[in-house]
């Protein structure tokens, strides 16, 4: 017999080293590197992509530091992707890192990602269940292996749910750190726990069956295939570094022609690889990944502390509680490792586990509280690291792109989330501000706008940032639309144009736009603004587009942009919103009411930000919406809550006297208006968040018209009008809903004292009351720092003060 039929009858795995793992196991990994010590294979063969093998190099660059993943992506479809992901304690990092540190081959064997891409597609097109973000989170099934429970979409066993059971424990995680993680590897015992987890794995696959998808049984044909190449190449030597479900597969007999039967036909796709950062979140296993695990930032500790681990966590745990500002003291630390050395032995544990240790820190450290234990968790159980790969590793051009802005403009990705003021004025915050306002354009939701703290002019951008690692594949799929982030972003503004259906989508991009500052892409989406603009006939679509469209006339000052053209179109579109607006507003039922009262105010805003540019036709763009709002404020046919919101916008601007008002008011709340149109009313006049409660407390006459009204309300009325009021004034601040339940128990007016008397209007004097005002100028000067106070007037203050 050659030697190739003796392979073929003794099986793949014959003689070969096969150490099965758990993915993600800090014991598994320092296994791993203990009988890689003692064997000295002369291959390494490890589950993953073989289109890696040409970046498993880049694993020994100084700049690469793990949690890191293998990135694989379809180039015509760059969404589709895959991950392989890595972390300093994972078997398959560490069997990497030696063979390199080694000069030992070191290869992936698993199924090539041009076929699992492939299959996710193929699974898709037939109503495969995914996770909806375009990425083919099953790929890399090499990460969502038996030995690490079940994935999202497995049928097969948990083997560690099952061993724990048999083993009398009722948590998995726990039973493995007993087995694994707390237990050392001895001189001359390397291989021991492979042996046993490889009979484990047998017995249950011969009990249970194979089960899980048939991806599986192609993989594990395509393992053997790759094993048997290495063994030929190398004559033997050969250690592979799998999941330990896999193993029995790996070890049975089978033939070359039955492993390549499973392989024929499959289905590929032209794919690309590199390597990508990755953090501990994404490892967890509430991230919804198959290999998750619950406690990633523990694990590493296990991992990376050279000998106390359980004193070393928990003065790390009382590190972070002191950085919080909770009185946490070593005396802490003493009785808390002590507390976890006490529930281990009583739990018959042989070393305190992340269970005792959280145990300890919450009865020891957090006052038995469960607030400052979520931090712990959050912060050191699973943890914000991210990673960091070589830049001399494959990338798109786009990638390259953003990767040189981002060292340019000092913006590092980082998984923690930050908050980042910008001051538009200053050129390097423009520039980050332009990069984010781009990478958003192209779906890199790297940066999230957040309102910024006092202040509200244009000059200023708040941001809140956080890089998830799928952002990578965002990345890679902005490549299509070209080389750099700014033409990228130019044609996707373009294209994103053209594919818009409503009118207000293509206001939203103009002002993306200005913001990302994209002038070769502004005139395309300009023109089919005006084109959409000039074709829509619906007022609300029309209302929706206008305020979009007038806040990108702000940023033209601050950022040097010619807004012109966005210029005439909005006056273009007011004016037809203008002409529109009280028909629109006739015969509406209450839900159609109280959205075309949003788009009114809506409107309003945005003539504010016009001012007194000219309107399309004649007049100014102002005075054409004063005169609309009376039209509005007039008309028995309108709704209710639009006429009152007319109303109160005309009182705000001065354009309506408190006379004429109060007037208004009166003859709606008169005894001939229905009771639920008069509360429609009074809901636009003084609810939707209007301020209209400061106006209620300082017109008492306006009080008191609401007051007599509801007191009148018939009682079988009243029941149909009480819904309405009282989320009308539930919206108002806890201090002027208590000011106005004063004014109205002691009734308006009643506290006005002499001066209201005199008045005529309730709780205002005749006139100003000149020497009192004059004695607080000094005070508001000094508070103003107008200028210096002189001594006369330090005098006055001080006998004002004193």
């Amino acid at each position: 017999m050659t030697g190739v039929e003796r392979a073929e009858g003794r099986g793949a795995g014959a003689g070969t080293l096969l150490l099965g793992v758990r993915h993600h196991g800090p014991g598994s990994a320092r296994a791993v590197r203990a009988a890689l010590e003692e064997a000295r294979p002369r291959v390494v063969l490890i589950e993953g992509p073989p289109e890696a093998d040409a970046l498993i190099p880049l694993a020994a660059d100084e700049e690469m530091r793990p949690p890191v993943a293998l990135l694989a992506h379809a180039v015509d479809e760059p969404g589709r992707s895959s991950f392989w992901p890595l972390a300093e304690f994972s078997p398959e990092w560490v069997a990497i890192r030696w063979a390199l540190a080694h000069d030992v081959p070191a290869r992936f064997i698993d199924l090539p990602a041009t076929h699992t891409l492939a299959w996710g597609r193929q699974e898709d097109a037939a109503g495969a269940d995914g996770d909806g973000d375009g990425d083919d989170d099953r790929a890399g099934e090499g990460e969502d292996d038996g030995d690490s429970g079940p994935g999202p979409a497995d049928l097969r066993i948990d083997p560690l749910g099952v061993l724990a059971e048999a083993a009398g424990y009722d948590d998995p995680e726990r039973w493995w750190e007993d087995v694994v993680e707390h237990r050392g590897v001895g001189k001359g015992d390397a291989l021991a726990p492979f042996t046993v987890l490889e009979e484990a794995m047998g017995a249950l696959r011969e009990t249970y069956g194979v089960g899980g998808p048939d991806r599986d049984l192609v993989r594990e044909a395509c393992m053997r295939l790759q094993m048997r190449a290495a063994q030929r190449e190398f004559e033997g030597g050969v250690a592979v570094v799998c999941g330990a479900w896999h193993v029995p597969a790996l070890r049975q007999k089978t033939t070359v022609a039955a492993d390549k039967a499973l392989l024929k036909g499959l289905p590929k796709v032209k794919t690309d690889m590199t390597w990508v950062p990755w953090t501990h979140r994404r490892l967890s296993r509430i991230s919804g990944y198959g290999a998750g695990i619950e406690s990633p930032g523990w694990y590493g500790h296990l991992f990376s502390a050279p000998d106390r681990p359980v004193e070393r966590w928990l003065t790390k745990v009382a590190g972070l509680l002191r950085a919080e500002d909770r009185i946490v003291s070593s005396a802490h630390v003493i009785e808390a490792v002590r507390l976890a050395e006490t529930l281990a032995a009583m739990r018959g544990r042989p070393l305190p586990g992340l269970s005792e240790t959280t145990d300890a820190v919450r009865a020891v450290m957090c006052e038995g509280s469960d607030v400052p234990l979520a931090l712990v968790h959050d912060r050191m159980v699973v943890g914000d690291v991210l990673g960091e790969v070589p830049p001399t590793a494959p990338a798109v051009p786009v990638q390259r792109d953003l990767a040189r802005l981002q060292r340019r403009l000092r913006l590092k990705p980082e998984a923690l989330e930050r908050e980042l003021e910008l001051d538009l004025r200053k050129e390097t915050d423009a520039g980050r501000s332009r990069l984010l306002h781009r990478l958003r354009l192209l779906g890199v939701a790297w940066g999230e706008p957040a309102a910024s703290r006092g202040s509200t002019g244009t000059f200023r951008e708040t941001w809140r940032l956080r890089w998830e690692p799928e952002l990578s594949v965002r990345v890679a799929e902005a490549g299509v639309w070209g080389t750099t982030v700014l033409s990228a972003a130019t044609a996707k503004a373009e294209a994103d144009g053209v594919a818009a259906q409503d009118l207000a989508d293509v206001t939203a991009l103009a002002e993306r736009c200005l913001l990302a500052e994209l002038p070769d892409a502004l005139p395309t989406v300009m023109r089919i603004l005006a084109d959409r603009a000039a074709l829509d006939t619906d007022v609300g679509h029309l209302a929706q587009a206008l305020p979009a469209l007038v806040r990108s006339l702000r940023y033209g000052d601050v950022r040097g942009t010619d807004t012109g053209a966005l210029g005439e179109v909005a006056a273009g579109l007011a004016a037809r919103v203008f002409v529109g607006l009280p028909p629109a507003c006739a015969a509406l039922d209450a839900d159609a009411a109280e959205e075309m009262r949003r788009h009114v105010d809506a409107v309003h805003g945005a003539v504010g930000l016009l001012g007194d540019a000219p309107a399309a036709g004649h007049g100014h763009v102002r005075g054409r919406w004063q005169s609309v709002l009376r039209v509005l404020s007039g008309r028995d046919t309108v709704p209710g809550v639009i006429r009152g919101r007319a109303v109160r916008l005309l009182l705000d601007d001065g354009e309506l006297a408190q006379d004429e008002a109060a007037l208004l008011m009166g003859l709606v709340l008169s005894p001939g208006t229905p009771p639920a149109d008069a509360a429609a009313w009074i809901e636009g006049f003084v609810g939707g968040g209007s301020g209209g409660g400061m106006l209620l407390v300082h017109d008492e006459r306006l009080l008191g018209l609401v007051d007599a009204w509801l007191t009148g309300v018939p009682a079988e009325a009243f029941t149909d009008v009480l819904p309405l009021l009282r989320r009308t004034f539930s919206a108002y601040e806890p201090g002027v809903r208590r000011t106005l339940g004063e004014l109205v128990r002691r009734g308006p007016g009643a506290g006005g004292g002499s001066a209201a008397a005199g008045s005529g209007i309730p709780g205002f004097a005749v006139e100003l009351d000149t020497v009192r005002a004059d004695a607080v100028l000094p005070v508001v000067r000094l508070l103003l720092g107008l200028d210096d106070v002189e001594e006369e007037t330090g005098n006055d203050l001080a006998g004002v003060t004193g």
